[in-house]
């Protein structure tokens, strides 16, 4: 059976977990407004917006789909590694169909370097590095994802999220075992700051060299550019006048 096409539900091995065994979401925050401006009025009438910022729970087995799998042979090849599983990884997630597992940044190396090499993984492509910015996640306010996928494997995919605090932002780069996960460490250090140690040239690869800030961050200035429109001009988005 292809790895894309679901179990038949008499395969309770390969079900997710049942309901009501799932752990609710957990709340971090609560959005206010639609877009998150708040050093100037909100003009899109979306400003009384109020919605809680939720994070997938930790999953309960089974995961569902090769998911269950894939984590019983990481565990197997950590292990070999001397790198205890539990030590690795943090927790695992499962949502919207798909695999993350968390890993603590000082065994990153480590467990990409088994889900490339062990041949029953073979997880060879990196697809590459994002940052995500979350200020409220106190301790953990910087992730970096990252997207993997084994072709000798029916074109598997996981998920691994790495995540550093504001002030000690320092994650291992990869790109000895993904090197072409190089242009996209130095995107992600150019918008986010995540220091990748290790990294060969972990220069600036989209703002110019001495920009200041890192531009995707929540709490980068709101900025923007003048706009013409048939003799009329639109300011930028912080110079706009505010509405009550």
């Amino acid at each position: 059976m292809s790895d894309q096409t679901p179990a038949p539900r008499d395969e309770a091995e390969n079900l997710p977990a049942a309901p009501g065994t799932t752990p609710e979401p957990v709340q971090i925050g609560v959005r206010h407004g639609m877009f998150g401006a708040q050093d100037s009025g909100d003009t899109s009438g979306y400003d009384g917006l109020v919605s809680p910022i939720l994070f997938p729970a930790t999953a309960v087995r089974p995961y569902g789909r090769y998911f269950d799998e894939v984590a019983d042979l990481l565990q197997e090849a950590l292990d070999d590694r001397a790198t205890p599983y539990t030590d690795a990884v943090e927790r695992v997630v499962v949502d919207r169909d798909e695999l993350t597992l968390f890993i603590r940044r000082e065994h990153l190396l480590a467990v990409a370097q088994a889900l490339r090499d062990e041949p029953a993984l073979r997880f060879e492509l990196c697809l590459g590095v994002s940052g995500v910015h979350y200020p409220h996640e106190t301790g953990r306010e910087l992730h970096a994802v990252y997207h993997l996928m084994s072709i000798t494997h029916g074109h598997r995919r996981i998920r691994l999220e790495v995540t550093a605090p504001d002030d000690d932002p320092h994650i291992p780069s990869i790109v000895s075992v993904y090197p072409a996960n190089d242009w996209h460490e130095r995107e992600t250090w150019d918008m986010f700051g995540i220091q990748f140690d290790g990294h060969p040239s972990l220069t600036r690869i989209l703002m110019p060299d001495d920009w200041p800030g890192h531009p995707q961050r929540k709490d980068y200035p709101l900025g923007g550019i003048p706009v013409e429109y048939k003799g009329g001009t639109v300011p930028p988005p912080d110079q706009r006048r505010s509405y009550n």
